[in-house]
């Protein structure tokens, strides 16, 4: 594996320039008759979604080095604990029932946001590089088209499938390449996983919409990661009674710490107030900016990734795909 020089610059340009044009095509599609308002309202879920990746990215490096020391399926059920109680917290501030019909939505929403995405997210983070991470999760525009179909029934055209085989030829390129062992600090597993995390991911973004409408967000993810906990606690707390956490390094201890608090809890309270403002479409798009982000904070802060030809193509082949299923929509 060899790192690149100048492409750095040219796949950040690349991302920008995508981020650009699906955050132009948003704005100037905004019409009601209190323009200034709306619009205030919808910079404001733009800063939050902003605010969010950047967490998202530095997760991945910062996460990667608390798994170093405490397995995975441990730091999965601090994250659930760690959410429940400042969700919980939160809630005091936020007086509301939620209606019996809603508990069955609240557990499958527990299923793919905390159970399935939580979970698969840092197995496959252990296993593979951040880098490679976040160009998977990159598929999740598309994999929301996908899944938006089969609920909602929406028409997928020609282009649109289009756009879909591109970035699935991306991401399945990515793949193959850690098949073939071209990138010996990635794993083809991981990648899998991160794709699946990936999956259910877009599934929490497409079901959460129509509650968005009915309670506030911290309602919603209180209940949500309650229902999780349980799913989750199996799997870790034979290794979470085990462990030895009288000698872990106080490094690890304020990275896991950022991880439950800021990635855990203020990522995602963000992206669901966005929610309130923007369409799950756009809120994925913003994870255009993951694989710029991640790559600036791993290579330049913490030196542990590098970016190669290989990552770069799989990279661009998802954002062409991404960008002609988001162009259809827009026009």
């Amino acid at each position: 594996m060899y790192e690149l020089g100048n492409i750095r610059y040219s796949y950040s340009f690349v991302n920008l320039l995508m981020f650009v044009f699906l955050i132009n095509g948003q704005l100037q599609t905004t019409n009601c008759p209190y323009y200034c308002i709306r619009m205030n309202k919808t910079i404001q879920a733009h800063i939050f979604l902003f605010t969010s990746q950047v967490l998202y990215a530095a997760s991945f490096p910062v996460a990667k080095i608390v798994m170093g020391e405490i397995p995975s399926a441990v730091l999965v059920i601090m994250r659930v604990i760690g959410a429940i109680i400042l969700f919980w917290s939160s809630s005091v501030f936020v007086n509301e029932k939620v209606e019996r019909k809603d508990f069955a939505r609240l557990f499958l929403l527990s299923i793919c946001g905390v159970a399935v995405n939580q979970s698969l997210f840092l197995k496959g983070l252990h296993l593979t590089s951040p880098i490679d991470a976040a160009i998977m999760m990159i598929t999740t525009p598309i994999l929301v088209l996908i899944i938006a179909s089969l609920i909602i029934k929406e028409k997928i055209t020609l282009l649109k499938f289009s756009g879909i085989v591109i970035g699935f030829s991306g991401a399945a390129y990515l793949i193959y390449q850690n098949m073939s062992g071209v990138h010996k600090d990635s794993s083809f597993l991981g990648d899998v996983f991160i794709f699946i995390n990936a999956v259910s991911w877009g599934t929490f973004l497409v079901l959460v919409k129509p509650l968005m409408k009915k309670y506030h967000t911290i309602t919603i993810l209180k209940w949500t990661f309650l229902f999780g906990f349980p799913l989750v606690l199996p799997f870790g707390i034979s290794d979470a009674m085990s462990f030895d956490w009288q000698n872990l390094p106080m490094k690890i201890i304020v990275f896991a710490g950022f991880v439950i608090v800021f990635t855990t809890f203020v990522a995602y309270l963000l992206n669901t107030l966005a929610l309130k403002e923007l369409s799950p479409s756009i809120v994925s798009a913003y994870i255009y900016l993951q694989p710029l982000l991640t790559a600036l904070i791993t290579i330049y802060i913490f030196r542990n990734d590098a970016l190669t030809w290989g990552k770069a193509t799989s990279a661009l082949l998802i954002f062409i795909g991404v960008y002609l299923v988001s162009m259809e929509k827009r026009s």
